[in-house]
């Protein structure tokens, strides 16, 4: 079984300002902090935000899905402002699914160099066995991380143009 859900939200700021976030590992320190009722803990096991970084998330106790697992950062581009992550141990896959893949992608807004899109979206395959666990997958908590990112981004790129 494979599946695919995303998410876009509109963020007031120029893309290459969200990539900054994006792009780097303070994303993670952001969304731990604004949301510790999803992830109370995310740990470096090894990088610096690159390609090949691995995570391991810990999250909060009380919600549907795995306690925890590690992912890797599989693609970190500059360029297209595209970073993907994959599970490599634990938590899905343990629960069936052969690949559990998140992308956070930085879109220009056409016509509007001030603004972006930023988009989420959660690739996975999963045994025919495990098939009700498709249940688990939910963009959700990817938008909350979205909408996170967008507030930070918005109150502080404001706040450095305003005061330049």
């Amino acid at each position: 079984m494979v599946g695919r859900v995303s998410e876009e939200i509109e963020v007031k700021v120029p893309a290459s300002e969200a990539w900054k976030l994006y792009g780097t590992l303070q994303l993670a320190n952001i969304v731990r902090e604004a949301l510790p009722n999803l992830i109370s803990k995310i740990d470096v096991v090894q990088g610096d935000g690159s390609a090949g970084t691995i995570l391991h998330l810990f999250f909060a106790p009380g919600r549907a899905g795995p306690s925890s697992y590690k992912e890797k950062f599989t693609v970190v581009d500059d360029e297209r402002r595209v970073k993907e992550t994959e599970v490599v141990e634990g938590g899905y896959l343990d629960l069936g699914f052969t690949l559990y893949r998140v992308r956070f992608e930085v879109v220009e807004k056409e016509g509007n160099k001030e603004e972006c899109v930023t988009r989420s979206t959660v690739e996975y395959e999963l045994k025919e066995e495990a098939a009700a666990n498709a249940a688990l997958v939910s963009i959700q908590p990817l938008v909350a991380v979205m909408q996170v990112a967008a507030d930070y981004l918005t109150k502080n790129y404001n706040t450095t143009t305003t005061t330049n």
